[in-house]
């Protein structure tokens, strides 16, 4: 099972470079990072941070850009797989999107990781000109939309949320036919998006483990009726950081797990870090 790094990038925390440099240093696989281009200042809101998490935190309203961010890490490492956990597609252009992910992708020779979600706050997503209960069919064509442009010379889509005529957008993906897309969320319809348009999974943490092997089971058993050939990878967003845990992961099918590091400054995180290394060849060894 690969193990990975996820954090929210915030603008008061360590550097994006100095962490990713960190983080490959002490042998992990790849670095998530996660996105929010504003969080509502409004009562609404407000109460809906307030019920999740006891308040509006501030790691997610100085988010740095997760595109940007990425390419700051891109640029301090060599083979660090470098994911957006999740990037959220409906507050996203899909023609522009699908230009940034693949000059970071030919630029990173090949290392990105494409963590796809709708996000949960709706204000925010409602702020980027999306009616929220629609976002979920939004990210269905916008991330096909992507695939088109990145495969196809002259790409077009049309639907119902995208539609554009012929067009001609390149740098293409380094990776081929393009890089992995990993879709998130847990609900009843994310087994029918990964196998329309993802190559892997991508749950949070929280679900208890016997309820994470069945939907992995029923995912892998979709899989097969559907004609794929090889099991869905899996990744787990937020696992413990504990080495009896992961390999509980990996017994029941999770392929890659990422940990979550605080957004602090970078001596703390590198602390962090430090006590997590190994973790890293725990994980190898079984």
């Amino acid at each position: 099972m690969k193990l990975g790094i996820a954090i929210f990038p915030a603008d008061y925390g360590i550097r994006p470079d100095e962490l990713a440099r960190a983080v490959e240093e002490r042998g992990f696989e790849s670095l998530f990072l996660t996105d929010h281009t504003h969080i509502p200042a409004t009562p609404e809101t407000r109460r809906l941070m307030q019920q999740a998490h006891g308040g509006v935190l501030p790691h997610f309203t100085h988010n740095h850009d997760p595109f940007v961010a990425l390419t700051y890490a891109a640029a301090a490492t060599s083979t660090l797989r470098l994911g957006t956990g999740v990037c959220l597609v409906p507050q996203r252009d899909p023609i522009a999107t699908a230009k940034t992910l693949a000059s970071l992708d030919v630029l990173s020779n090949g290392r990105v990781l494409f963590g796809v979600g709708v996000g949960w706050i709706p204000e925010e997503i409602a702020n980027h000109g999306i009616d929220p209960p629609t976002r979920w069919a939004v990210m269905d064509e916008r991330v096909q939309a992507i695939r088109a442009i990145w495969t196809q010379e002259e790409a077009e889509f049309h639907g119902r949320h995208v539609d554009f005529g012929p067009i001609w957008s390149w740098p293409k993906p380094a990776q081929k036919p393009y890089p992995p897309i990993l879709v998130g969320g847990a609900g009843k319809g994310v087994i029918r998006r990964v196998l329309a348009y993802g190559d892997e999974w991508m749950p949070h943490a929280g679900m208890p483990v016997e309820q994470l092997r069945g939907r992995i089971r029923e995912l892998q058993d979709a899989a097969r009726a559907a004609g794929r050939n090889a099991e869905i990878p899996v990744t787990l967003q937020g696992a413990q950081p504990d080495a009896r845990a992961l390999d509980e992961l990996r017994q029941i099918g999770v392929t890659r797990a990422s940990l979550y590091a605080p957004s602090v400054g970078a001596e703390q995180v590198l602390r962090f870090l430090d006590d997590v290394a190994p973790l890293v060849e725990a994980t190898n060894a079984t």
